[in-house]
């Protein structure tokens, strides 16, 4: 089973040429080596209703809307301004270690984070 890669902007002007020259779903799918559910998920989500490319599939409006919809979504943030607060505390009053605070913090039954996003954070 192949694993899921996101479509580029290549592939995505080859789906415009292949769409203009009158393939179909399917057979776009076959020349990509990719799913045909994830060409016409690619349609639906990318062809304008409206003005001057209605209805039609257009490879630089497709990359950036998909570009956009990724920088907008929810993204679950772990490391909120109190748990920075404990954990520096731990590290300066303390003298812990970023591996020691997050194990106590999982044992305690605390909200924690790995000890790599402490370092990232520090």
């Amino acid at each position: 089973m192949q694993k899921f890669k996101q479509l580029n902007l290549s592939q995505r002007y080859q789906i415009e040429a292949l769409l203009k020259a009158g393939h179909t779903q399917s057979a776009i799918a076959d020349l990509l080596n990719v799913h045909k559910s994830t060409i016409s998920r690619e349609l639906s989500r990318n062809v304008a209703l409206r003005g001057r490319t209605a209805r039609r599939y257009v490879a630089e409006n497709a990359q950036r809307k998909t570009r956009l919809r990724h920088q907008e979504k929810f993204k679950h943030i772990k490391l909120t301004v109190d748990l920075k607060l404990q954990i520096s505390n731990y590290m300066v009053y303390d003298k812990w270690s970023p591996e020691l605070i997050s194990e106590t913090l999982k044992a305690q039954g605390k909200p924690s984070v790995s000890h790599e996003t402490i370092y990232q954070w520090i």
